[in-house]
């Protein structure tokens, strides 16, 4: 691992946990009155930080890795000025926010030159769902690079998952999962075709740009983890020893009551939010991320990959009393049959791509265009989409504005609101979406970055 010091080392030496860190806030625990004004300036650049004990040159929104946590209510006006320190050009994308795509708001084909600024500004509806969301550049063919060096950061918007007095009497913590290819000098590699074909993936794993922190949990008490899945390519199998997560929120928003699973996986783009319960004998408890196959041509292993420790559960006093998980959240509402069905086909193959040549990924036999509207839907309708994976490898499909149902084999949708759903290989996926209260072009995409740089990407075009 490059750019170890010796206070890390001596760390790991003794066996002692580094202290966990939590994330800077552009706003603080507590959001002033719904209708009010979220404010604040955030610059990418790329920056020589200290990430998991050693030096790295990363990109870096103000100044660190992860970004900071830009935090709001429903109704609440958002106002980013936000400039481009890079040498190259960006955007902003802020994934899974239900605000228009156009304009200075989710507007993914806006692109801003090194060197100049942009404010973003835009309304959360009154009804947005409180959750936990993301923002990362968008620009088409640097994605991956950009995320993968490090451009992302939490978006959280409270509302009423936070007020249920079980949930709010957990401790919180986010945690944003990035994975980082260093060479011995902290600088990042720039993968071969082969490594951008499969999904580029980094040996140095970080949890707020930590390796293992302490997570602290009182004996009988219980704490709220937010995860998100901000690596451009790798999948995250999550356990934590002799405990269970008991989930209650998945991509946009509640869950309707809280879901326990012994294990949790999180593609990218993915978010989660949990409960843990402190319900063991107080000890140190590893947060692992197990082995997965995501496919392609046998470099993922499958069984051959380690076992990554990502965190320690480290047991500290006794919680004053028990708290129980309430048997009931949030009700999610369910979508009317579809006006119309819709498939997409997740295809690959050798064509002219970047540099002349190399791998295409396409949907439905095409490679992205920004000047083509691939799929034109109507304001106010529900519509089935319905993606099909031949291929070999798993492609995890998000779609801008809109979340949307999984759609169950008995044709039902629900339990959850998401935004990306995995589709693995050799199998297809149904889900429902209604496009409301705004028109516009926006996106949908394999969450793969480099699959979405290399064409796995459609225009959507919403109209009156």
């Amino acid at each position: 691992m490059p750019g170890w010091n010796r206070r890390r080392l001596l760390k790991t030496a003794l066996g002692l946990p580094v202290v966990f860190r939590g994330l800077p806030r552009l706003r603080g625990a507590e959001p002033g009155p719904i209708g009010g004004l979220v404010e604040l300036d955030l610059e990418a650049k790329q920056q020589w930080l200290d990430v998991a004990g050693g030096n790295a040159y990363l990109y870096a929104f103000n100044g660190q890795v992860p970004g900071p946590i830009v935090e709001a209510r429903p109704g609440d006006r958002i106002r980013i000025r936000f400039r481009n320190g890079l040498s190259e050009p960006t955007n902003l994308h802020y994934h899974g926010l239900h605000i228009p795509p156009t304009g200075n708001a989710d507007n993914s084909f806006l692109m801003i030159p090194p060197g100049e600024s942009l404010t973003y500004e835009f309304t959360l509806p009154a009804n947005h769902p409180a959750g936990t969301f993301w923002y990362h550049p968008h620009l088409h063919q640097s994605a991956a690079r950009q995320v993968s060096r490090g451009l992302a950061g939490l978006f959280l918007v409270r509302g009423e998952l936070d007020a249920i007095p079980e949930i709010a009497s957990a401790q919180e913590y986010s945690l944003v999962l990035q994975d980082f290819d260093l060479d011995s000098r902290g600088v990042p590699r720039e993968p071969n075709m082969m490594q951008r074909m499969q999904g580029r993936e980094g040996d140095l794993i970080t949890m707020n740009g930590l390796s293992s922190p302490a997570i602290p949990i009182r004996k009988d008490g219980q704490i709220r983890l937010r995860l998100l899945n901000a690596s451009s390519s790798r999948f995250y199998r999550l356990r934590i020893e002799e405990h269970t997560f008991h989930q209650i929120a998945s991509d946009g928003g509640a869950l309707p009551v809280p879901l326990e699973l012994a294990e949790l996986l999180l593609v990218p783009g993915e978010r989660a939010e949990v409960i843990v319960e402190g319900s063991r004998a107080p000890d140190t408890y590893r947060l692992v991320n197990l082995p997965y196959n995501r496919g392609g041509m046998g470099m993922m292993g499958g069984g051959r990959l380690p076992v990554d420790t990502l965190a320690t559960l480290v047991y500290e006093g006794k919680a004053e009393q028990s708290v129980r998980l309430p048997e009931r959240l949030a009700p999610v509402e369910t979508l009317p049959p579809p006006a119309a069905v819709r498939t997409f086909v997740l295809g690959q193959g050798m064509g002219m791509g970047m540099m002349g040549g190399g791998m295409n990924f396409t949907i439905n036999g095409r490679t992205f265009r920004a000047d083509r509207v691939d799929t034109r839907v109507r304001l106010g309708s529900v519509e089935d989409w319905e993606f099909v994976n031949p291929a070999t490898m798993d492609h995890p499909m998000h779609i801008h504005t809109n979340p949307f149902q999984v759609v169950n084999r008995d044709g039902s949708a629900g339990p959850a609101w998401k935004d990306v759903v995995l589709v693995r290989a050799g199998s297809r996926v149904r889900v429902r979406t209604r496009f409301q209260d705004f028109t516009g072009k926006a996106m949908y995409h394999c969450h793969i970055l480099d699959h979405e740089d290399l064409g796995m990407m459609g225009v959507v075009e919403i109209v009156e």
